[in-house]
């Protein structure tokens, strides 16, 4: 039978295959970097804006792409999968049976995946649409449960291109290659499908801008206004403290340590570091007071739930740079790195923290200068 080049794949269901593995792409080589929490988060975003328009898209799109065109019963994937073992493999103009609950799989996963980034962003970041909605102690479950899924989607992914590697060897045809032009060589009958180039130009205009407006920051980035993607909370300040502290270091808020180590610390300030404070009994209560209940365990960022955490009840450490918390975060950091001029002390925090004054430490506002 003569075969024909025919259109099955429309031009907004392409870009949305592509543009889905590249946010996928981004968001999975961004994720272990806490750096990069910001294109991270771009990329999540732009993954759960395509599966959106794709959900809508599968009821209203052209023919092949609407999902009651693909919706098989599990004994016509079992018996498409058993055919692949014989000679009578049955060719299907649209998607596969076993493609097609691929499809599906993927599609509720990467909304799992999309709506759990989001809880963790607003619990555990306290950013983004669940800003203060979510406890930090609330996301930590959807973190773990986040990475889950998103190694199940990796594993998706693999079994995806792996039946498109066997079915395009089956059949001959170039699977991945009609889902960049578009077509298919097809005998008998099909089903007329269009372009779309509307849909696709107003997809296309909506990414581009999506793209540039949150780009820009890092676009418009300079040494000397470094981009900040996230804004942490604004912290109880105290001007005696900054004062006091700020006269031989960079002045740390008190919710960097537990309530007991200022305590224990304004309890020796007759002996602080091998220095004596002499502090009035004025001075003494305001700061003491201050410290207190700004401590670590009032949670106020991500920085002092981590650091209340990971602190043992047992213990009461008097310096942040000897807490479990910072040397995991600086684990990587190599000893000549701390020997670099712009650095040079491991409590230089303003040199790679942005918002170091803040005392927010946003993971995102941190670079280890050259």
């Amino acid at each position: 039978m003569q075969l024909k080049k025919t259109m099955v794949w429309d031009l907004p269901t392409r870009l949305f295959h592509w543009v889905l593995v590249l946010a996928f792409a981004l968001a999975w080589a961004t994720y272990k970097d806490s750096r990069h929490l910001g294109l991270h988060t771009i990329a999540g975003y732009t993954f759960f804006g395509l599966l959106m328009f794709r959900l809508v898209w599968g009821v209203v799109g052209s023919h092949y792409a609407r999902f009651r065109e693909f919706s098989y019963a599990p004994k016509e994937v079992l018996a498409y999968l058993r055919s692949l073992l014989g000679s009578g493999i049955k060719h299907y103009i649209g998607h596969n049976p076993a493609g097609a609950w691929a499809i599906f799989v993927l599609i509720t996963f990467g909304l799992l995946l999309s709506v759990s980034g989001v809880i963790v962003l607003g619990g555990e970041e306290q950013q983004g649409l669940l800003a203060g909605k979510i406890s930090f102690d609330q996301s930590a479950l959807f973190r773990t449960l986040h990475e889950l899924i998103a190694w199940t989607m990796v594993g998706l992914v693999a079994v995806h291109v792996t039946g498109i590697i066997v079915e395009s060897l089956l059949h001959r045809e170039n699977l991945i290659g009609s889902m960049f032009r578009g077509t298919k060589w097809v005998s008998g009958e099909s089903a007329n499908v269009t372009s779309h180039r509307l849909v696709a130009s107003v997809l296309t205009v909506s990414f581009l801008t999506w793209s540039a407006v949150s780009l820009n920051g890092y676009i418009s980035a300079t040494e000397a206004q470094p981009y900040q993607p996230f804004k942490g909370p604004v912290l109880a300040m105290n001007e005696l403290w900054n004062e006091e502290c700020g006269a031989c270091h960079l002045a740390f808020h008190p919710n960097l340590l537990p309530a007991r180590s200022w305590q224990r610390l304004f309890e020796q300030q007759a002996d602080h570091f091998q220095e004596d404070l002499m502090l009035d009994e004025a001075t003494f209560n305001e700061l003491t007071n201050y410290a207190l209940m700004n401590s670590a365990e009032e949670k106020k960022t991500e920085a002092a739930w981590k650091i209340d955490r990971t602190v043992k009840k047992s213990e009461t450490p008097l310096q942040i740079t000897a807490l479990v918390y910072w040397k995991d975060k600086h684990s990587d950091i190599a000893d000549e790195t701390w020997q670099r001029e712009k650095i040079q002390s491991k409590t230089n925090c303003g040199a790679c923290h942005y918002d170091a004054e803040l005392s927010t430490f946003q993971d995102s506002a941190m670079r280890i200068p050259k």
